[in-house]
């Protein structure tokens, strides 16, 4: 199947403001592209790419005063396929875990384990290893919080959303990955688009997704606690420890976010 994406993001600001993006298609997906993705603005500034050290493509420029669009839609091929769901996948013991995945077993800005371990093992200390103890981790996270955009902030933290229970998909997200950590799952954010395919279309605007890998059975598998159920046509453009290392847009000033729209859609065409 074909997803066309795609966004436009439209910054005020009152002087030149240095800032850095992940708004590209993840280079794990670059072979999937059927269109060649272009970071554009308006007005035109010089823009400078590099891979952070998760693997993920930043882009860096300098906003001029006033009013600057900055826009993307490119065209990707998908298998159509459900989120994969491995129900006898492994829990490896942690002594046992590659080095490069013990750093998402660690407390970091956004997941608190030192907060929430005690609560961790208390609810899921006596489910069986693996995806039953994963499954039972999604399901507590789905029903303790209630999703709406209104109770979106930047600092909220997984300990909040515990406690508040209420918040966005990243909220969701967090949550579960420090809940995972907390009973040695390693796990991973990741932020990307996920369109209405395969369900019901949403009455919310669009707007880019939150969700998260874990480490089970020898790989990383895409899970998602918002929704806990596997979905159609992820397209991923950055992962990390939280929502930290895949800032959509980081501004090292003042620029003041003014016009913000998300675009996905099933096509039966490139053109």
């Amino acid at each position: 199947m074909l997803i066309k994406a795609g966004f436009d993001i439209r910054f005020t600001t009152t002087k030149p403001t240095p800032m850095m993006a992940l708004l590209s298609v993840h280079p794990s997906r670059a072979d999937d592209l059927r269109t060649q993705p272009r970071l554009a603005t308006d007005p035109a500034i010089a823009t400078h790419d590099y891979l952070d050290s998760f693997g993920n493509i930043v882009t860096r420029f300098v906003l001029p005063e006033g009013e600057t669009i900055i826009s993307d839609s490119f065209v990707v091929e998908d298998s159509g396929l459900h989120d994969h769901v491995v129900p006898d996948a492994e829990q490896h013991p942690v002594e046992e875990l590659p080095d490069e995945v013990l750093v998402y077993l660690l407390g970091s800005r956004y997941c608190e384990t030192d907060r929430l371990s005690d609560t961790a093992w208390g609810l899921f200390g006596h489910v069986p290893l693996g995806w039953q103890r994963l499954q039972a981790i999604l399901d507590f996270t789905h029903q303790h919080i209630e999703f709406g955009y209104e109770h979106a902030r930047p600092t909220k933290t997984a300990w909040d959303a515990h406690q508040e229970r209420r918040g966005v998909c990243r909220d969701f997200a967090h949550l579960a990955i420090t809940l995972c950590r907390c009973m040695n799952i390693p796990a991973r954010y990741c932020t990307g688009y996920l369109g209405d395919i395969g369900v019901p279309p949403s009455d919310s605007p669009m707007d880019f997704s939150a969700w998260f890998d874990v480490y089970l059975g020898g790989e990383w598998i895409t899970v998602d606690a918002r929704h806990n159920r596997p979905r159609i046509g992820r397209i991923l453009m950055a992962r990390g420890r939280d929502a930290t290392d895949c800032a959509l847009t980081t501004a090292f000033g003042s620029a003041l976010l003014t016009g913000f729209t998300v675009r996905t859609d099933e096509v039966e065409t490139v053109g």
